[in-house]
């Protein structure tokens, strides 16, 4: 699936200030999310939005998932990272299951780096566990 448009201007305009370079490669995790998203059952509907002035991704329509933000990586001119929320169990989860693969900051974020493959497989099956993330809570 190709993502849609950036319907919100604001985060059409948040896009727009970052360097080409590293627009590009926020563009290609957005484009992933919604790929993703498309894959995943029981991920629904996605919303995107501004949260702490970065690009964000939630499930609205069941409120399904955890949400995704993605954003520069602030004083690293090179890096970029997909952030989740803190307090859930999610980073924790992704390090047990990739610990070679991603470059992890503390229990909030995978971070990668402009000129570096994505592993998108690895990745996209994070995504998938970030936007079902409630469904497997109710269950517990």
């Amino acid at each position: 699936m190709k993502a849609p448009p950036i319907a919100d201007k604001a985060v059409e305009k948040a896009f727009a200030a970052y360097p080409p370079k590293l627009r590009q490669a926020l563009l290609a995790l957005r484009g992933l999310i919604y790929d993703t998203a498309a894959r995943t059952d029981g991920a629904g509907q996605i919303v995107e939005t501004l949260k702490w002035s970065q690009p964000a991704y939630l499930t609205e329509k069941p409120k399904s998932g955890s949400t995704i933000r993605i954003d520069a990586v602030k004083g690293k001119a090179d890096s970029y990272a997909m952030y989740f929320h803190c307090q859930s169990r999610l980073i924790p989860t992704f390090r047990d299951l990739y610990p070679d693969t991603f470059a992890f900051e503390g229990n909030r974020a995978i971070r990668f780096t402009l000129g570096h493959a994505l592993p998108k497989a690895e990745l996209a099956h994070c995504i998938g566990l970030a936007l079902t993330y409630h469904l497997r809570r109710v269950r517990h």
